[in-house]
């Protein structure tokens, strides 16, 4: 069976990494890990589903026996995709999308080097300060934290396979699934093709 593909979607806070995303999955059969949190579940949130909620000590023991593909810590909680949860996924010939941070996408590259890495852009730095301060609900420090991570944040485009600016919901969600196909498509991921061909 031919694998899947690892998608790695990342963008600075108002790229509409999420809107983007759940488009997508509407418009194809594409795959969503869970991810695993040590944090308490909010109301509504159901354990498998939302996250894999688990303790600190289990989290910190899966980073020790290799089986984190990624993770970070948010307001000292960890946050991160296991591997098992990804190898799942594209062993069974389904593409998946990995939703994460520039970090955590530098480690899923060097652990799983056949992953596609895309930056998911807003027209510009105008627009994206735009899109912040028209959710309304940030106050001016966190919105001006967003926008100066922003720039870090860009210091790592250079090691993204393709950037997508997104102008509008659906024509940036089909121009991500025009690389999906693409990348289907490339020599790289038939390097025995040749063989096939004659048998």
């Amino acid at each position: 069976m031919e694998k899947g593909l690892l998608i790695v979607l990342s963008g600075p806070s108002g790229s509409g990494k999420g809107t983007v995303r759940s488009v997508l999955t509407e418009m194809e059969d594409f795959a969503f890990s869970v991810s695993a949190t040590t944090r308490a579940p909010r109301a509504g949130e159901t354990d498998g589903v939302d996250y894999h909620f688990i303790t600190h000590e289990s989290f910190e023991e899966k980073i020790r026996n290799g089986e984190m593909l990624e993770y970070t810590t948010y307001n000292g909680n960890y946050y991160g995709t296991e591997f098992s949860e990804v190898l799942a996924a594209v062993e069974s010939g389904r593409n998946l999308i990995l939703e994460i941070e520039v970090e955590g996408a530098m480690n899923v590259k060097r652990i799983y080097p056949e992953a596609v890495l895309i930056m998911l852009l807003p027209p510009d730095f105008a627009e994206q300060e735009r899109r912040l301060r028209g959710r309304g609900t940030e106050s001016e420090e966190i919105i001006r934290g967003r926008l100066e991570r922003t720039h870090a944040e860009m210091k790592y485009f250079p090691r993204y396979d393709y950037v997508v600016y997104n102008r509008e919901i659906d024509a940036c969600a089909k121009e991500i699934l025009s690389i999906v196909h693409a990348e289907k498509c490339a020599v790289k991921r038939h390097a025995d093709a040749a063989k096939r061909y004659f048998e």
